[in-house]
C-alpha cells in the first residue's frame, strides 16, 4: 500500500512528467502559420458605378484554407479606375480600365487584377464631320473624342479605321484620337469608322476634301 509520503511523491512525480510532456509538445507542434494569401475571385469584372466585396483566402502551413475575415488591408494601385476600402475589401468601379487589388495580412500579400466595363447602348463621336482642302492636308491634325451612354468618355479604347488609311491617318489610343490627312489628298467623300470592343455599334466620321 501507499504510504501517505509514497502517495506524494507518486503525484509529484505524474505532475512532472505532464508538465515536461506539455513542453516538450509545445516544442514539436509548431503554430498552423499562414503560408500564402489569395484574393477571390482573382479577376473580377465590375460593372461601371457598381461595387463588389473581394475576399482574402489564406492557404496554412498544414494545407488547409480558410477565409480570412480581419487583420486584411486592402490597397488599389489604380485608384482612378477602381477605389476599395481599406478593411472591409468593398471595392466600386469609378472610371473604365483595369487596377491592380492587393489584400496584405501578417506580412503576406496576395494580388487580383480586376476590370471595369460599361454596357453600352450608344457611342457618339465628336465631331462626326471633318472638312478640309487636299492641298492643306497634314498640317492641321483633328481630335475626336468618343462617348458612350451619352456622358462617358470611352475614347482611347475605341478604334478609328479609315476608309483610305494611305491618306487619312488615325493613331489609336489616346484622347482624344488625332487623326492626320496627307498633303495632296485627292478631293473626295471619305469615312472614318468608330468602333468599340463588344458592341456592334460603329458611329462614323464623314470626312469632305475639297
Amino acid at each position: 500500500m501507499f504510504t501517505g509520503r509514497k502517495l506524494a511523491l507518486t503525484l509529484a512525480f505524474t505532475v512532472l512528467v505532464a508538465l515536461a510532456f506539455g513542453v516538450s509538445c509545445r516544442g514539436f507542434f509548431q503554430p498552423n502559420s499562414l503560408v500564402s494569401i489569395a484574393v477571390q475571385p482573382p479577376s473580377p469584372s465590375i460593372l461601371l458605378g457598381a461595387t463588389q466585396t473581394l475576399q482574402a483566402w489564406g492557404t496554412y502551413q498544414d494545407n488547409t484554407r480558410t477565409q480570412i475575415t480581419g487583420g486584411v488591408a486592402w490597397s488599389t494601385d489604380t485608384p482612378d479606375v477602381l477605389t476599395i476600402d481599406s478593411t472591409s475589401g468593398v471595392a466600386t468601379a469609378v472610371g473604365l480600365g483595369t487596377a491592380t487589388i492587393t489584400a496584405a495580412a501578417q506580412g503576406l500579400s496576395g494580388t487580383a487584377t480586376a476590370t471595369v466595363y460599361i454596357t453600352i447602348t450608344s457611342l457618339t463621336v465628336t465631331p462626326n464631320t471633318w472638312t478640309f482642302k487636299g492641298a492643306n492636308g497634314g498640317t492641321n491634325p483633328t481630335g475626336f473624342v468618343v462617348q458612350a451612354n451619352g456622358n462617358t468618355d470611352v475614347t482611347s479604347s475605341t478604334t478609328f479605321t479609315s476608309s483610305n488609311p494611305t491618306s487619312i491617318n488615325c493613331v489609336n489610343g489616346t484622347d482624344p484620337i488625332f487623326c492626320t490627312a496627307i498633303a495632296g489628298t485627292q478631293p473626295g467623300a471619305y469615312t472614318i469608322t468608330v468602333t468599340y470592343p463588344g458592341t456592334s455599334l460603329s458611329p462614323v466620321i464623314n470626312v469632305t476634301v475639297n
